[in-house]
């Protein structure tokens, strides 16, 4: 007659006592780190937000940082008024909405070409896209600038007849610039989708179309999402490309208007802070919009299962 031995059964204390003191520790040091970093970041905005509801003679006598004795949005109306905004804004969503739908199709479908129809060279295709973000934008604006002078346009596209002067050589260097971003991170967000998604649409017959625009992109909104919120912002707020390639002033998007505030011999700059907090609420609102897509977007592949 055999005896079979049985290992004892080991039981683990519960973490108790300065165990859990140091956890809670840690967790406590990790929240104000990141809200000691939040406060960091929003601190000119806080500032610039302070100073707008603020007299300007109040602020020169006692100090940005003192209490305040009145506040008003009077210089929001001024602001808005004296730089001629409306016109502005409209120059800029001209430019950024069709640049980030543009900018994100063609983005989209050269991320679906060379993660789903396994082309040759699409390893390399996806490197040149992505070593084109590295080339500052700064050293072609003179070749860009006699290019566009060159470029013959019809007068409805353009009063100049030329590229120049237009909002086409703006949206021509905003899409060029950021497809290369986008492609790269979509292809690599195409690439943790399910292969048999797109097989067993092929077996069913779909076509190259049907399985992008059907099946690819919806599954791809948060991704999209996140991009066009970056994208949005990244165009709104951009000055340089509107500054070489526009010379006419009611062509110039909103983040030039407030030049316009600025004047002469004396520029208020409680004025200057209401008129800068008006130009950044487009994108706070595209935010907003978006926030749910944009943080499902940016954390996708943080956690498995």
């Amino acid at each position: 007659m055999t005896t079979t031995r049985t290992a004892p059964v080991r039981t683990v204390a519960p973490v108790t006592g300065p165990g859990k003191r140091r956890v809670s520790r840690g967790r406590l040091g990790l929240h104000a780190f990141l809200m000691t970093v939040s406060l960091a970041f929003l601190a000119p905005l806080l500032l610039a937000i302070y100073a707008s509801l603020r007299p300007y003679e109040e602020t020169a006598k006692y100090g940005y940082f003192s209490l305040p004795r009145h506040l008003s949005f009077d210089y929001y109306a001024q602001a808005f008024n004296d730089s001629g905004m409306g016109k502005y804004f409209i120059n800029s969503l001209i430019i950024a909405v069709p640049g980030v739908l543009l900018t994100l199709f063609l983005a989209s479908f050269v991320a679906f070409c060379v993660t789903r129809l396994r082309m040759r060279g699409g390893l390399v295709l996806l490197m040149v896209f992505t070593a084109g973000n590295l080339l500052p934008q700064q050293v072609i604006v003179t070749p860009l600038y006699v290019l566009f002078t060159k470029i013959n346009l019809p007068y409805w596209m353009s009063d100049s007849m030329t590229m120049y002067d237009s909002y086409w050589a703006v949206l021509a260097v905003q899409v060029a610039f950021q497809v290369g971003f986008c492609v790269f991170v979509l292809a690599n967000f195409m690439r943790t989708l399910p292969e048999e998604i797109v097989e067993a649409a092929r077996v069913d017959g779909a076509g190259v179309w049907t399985q992008y625009w059907n099946i690819t992109l919806p599954l791809c909104r948060p991704a999209l999402a996140a991009l066009a919120t970056l994208q949005f912002t990244w165009m709104y707020n951009d000055f340089l490309w509107a500054l070489v390639f526009i010379s006419d002033g009611e062509k110039l998007p909103i983040t030039s208007a407030l030049n316009n505030l600025r004047g002469q011999f004396f520029t208020d700059y409680n004025l200057l802070a209401a008129g800068s907090v008006i130009v950044a609420l487009p994108t706070v609102l595209v935010f907003l919009l978006l926030q749910r897509h944009f943080i499902a977007g940016l954390t996708l592949g943080a956690s498995k299962g």
